[in-house]
This record gives C-alpha cells, sequence and structure tokens, in this order.
C-alpha cells in the first residue's frame, strides 16, 4: 500500500479521524482535483432547505445516493430517496422524512465525482471491509444573509453510519465556522477551521461525534459550501 494512503488510515484507525489537507487528500486518493473543480459551480444552483426547523433560511442543499462495492470497484447511482435518521443520532430534524432536490445529473455522472466517492469507499473497507457501501451525498451551502448560518443546527452529534467524510468546497466572506471533533466516549477532542478548498475531514461516527460553529459574514455573500459523504454498511437508515 502506497504511504501517502498508509498514513490517513492509520490515523483514521488511531484517533477516530484524520484531517488532510488537499495535497495529501490527492495524494492518498488519487483525486482530479481539476475534474473537482469544474464541479464547484453547481453549488450555486442549490435550492432552499426547506425543513430546517429552528426557523432558519441559511441552509441550501441536494442530496443522491449510490451504492459502491469495494471489491469490484463499481459504484452505482440508486433511484432518487429521501434522508432519513433517527432522532437518536438528530434531535433536532430526526424522524422527519425529508425529500431533497436531487443531485445535477451532470455533477452524480462526473467522473471526478465518481473517483472520489470510490476512492473512500476503498479507504473506508481497509478499516471495515464490506460487501457494499451505502453512500448518501450531500451538497451544503451555509450562507450569512441573515446575519448568521449554522452548519450543524443539530449541535454536536453522529450521523448513524460507519464512516462521514466532510469536505470544504468554498469558503468566502465569512468568520467563524470552527469545526470540532470530540472523542464519543471519553473527553478528547480537537478544534480547528477548514479554509482550504478540498480539505478533508474522515470520521469513524461510532468513535467520535462532531459540529461546526455558525458563520457570520465579513462582506457581503458569505458562505461556507460543503460536501458530506456518508458511508454505512448496513444499508441506508430508514424508518
Amino acid at each position: 500500500m502506497d504511504r501517502s494512503l498508509q498514513e490517513p488510515i492509520a490515523r483514521l484507525a488511531d484517533a477516530g479521524y484524520v484531517l488532510l489537507a488537499p495535497a495529501a487528500a490527492r495524494a492518498a486518493l488519487q483525486l482530479d482535483l481539476v475534474g473537482l473543480e469544474g464541479l464547484r459551480e453547481s453549488w450555486e444552483r442549490l435550492p432552499r432547505d426547506a425543513y430546517l426547523r429552528d426557523g432558519g433560511s441559511y441552509r441550501y442543499r441536494r442530496h443522491g445516493c449510490f451504492v459502491h462495492t469495494p471489491a469490484s470497484g463499481t459504484l452505482a447511482a440508486t433511484a432518487h430517496r429521501p434522508h432519513w435518521q433517527p432522532t437518536a443520532y438528530n434531535a433536532l430534524h430526526g424522524g422527519l422524512t425529508r425529500w431533497f432536490e436531487p443531485l445535477e445529473p451532470a455533477v452524480g455522472a462526473s467522473a471526478a465525482w465518481r473517483q472520489l466517492l470510490g476512492s473512500l469507499g476503498g479507504l473506508f473497507a481497509q478499516l471495515q471491509p464490506v460487501a457494499c457501501w451505502y453512500i448518501e451525498a450531500h451538497q451544503f451551502r451555509i450562507d450569512t444573509a441573515s446575519g448568521i448560518g449554522r452548519p450543524t443546527p443539530e449541535g454536536a452529534h453522529r450521523d448513524g453510519v460507519d464512516f462521514v467524510a466532510v469536505i470544504l468546497v468554498a469558503r468566502r466572506a465569512v468568520r467563524g465556522g470552527e469545526t470540532h471533533v470530540f472523542d464519543a466516549r471519553g473527553s478528547g477532542g480537537v478544534r480547528f477551521i477548514m479554509e482550504e478548498p478540498w480539505t478533508m475531514l474522515l470520521l469513524d461516527d461510532a468513535r467520535v461525534i462532531h459540529e461546526t460553529t455558525p458563520i457570520q459574514p465579513c462582506a457581503a455573500g458569505g458562505v461556507r459550501d460543503t460536501l458530506v459523504l456518508t458511508y454505512r454498511a448496513r444499508g441506508f437508515q430508514e424508518p
């Protein structure tokens, strides 16, 4: 195994999380960053999240689902389906069947996108061998037009999956947005701000909880764009 892949796997196994700078992510996952950059403009067309129970209007998102088979490397999109989480993992929105607008077809069909999802599935399978990964992909934009935006309105949480990848796509004209990762069974933790596009935070969802603090504008048009990918071996979460 290449050393660039060994190190994040070892860190994830040891600490339950690993933060990868763009260069390290590209080397470990053999990413096509040029191809991924070509997808960034799709974040400009995300529809507003109509399900926010805190009364806010700061979040925009799209959602898609895939099945990845690590042994063969195949990745297949599923029919569009709702996103659902139990209240045990999401006290604010748990128990709610949420139908978000699907990913734009060009995003899901992009070779760079498919390579990203497949490479992460292969990395996670080194830690937990599986027949298939059930992947949910969430494109998020948090804006500050109303003065504040909350990347994780549910607070510190787990997602009810096996692994999570939080990928920064863009950050402009905002302050705040500090990410916290804490041991789910202890008091240890780290805090940092993801600032450079294609920085990636990989999480073992059984071992750590995570959150990101609110953002505020530094100038007009302040936003934080992320891609969140969840990997689950036991099928998609559903009621």
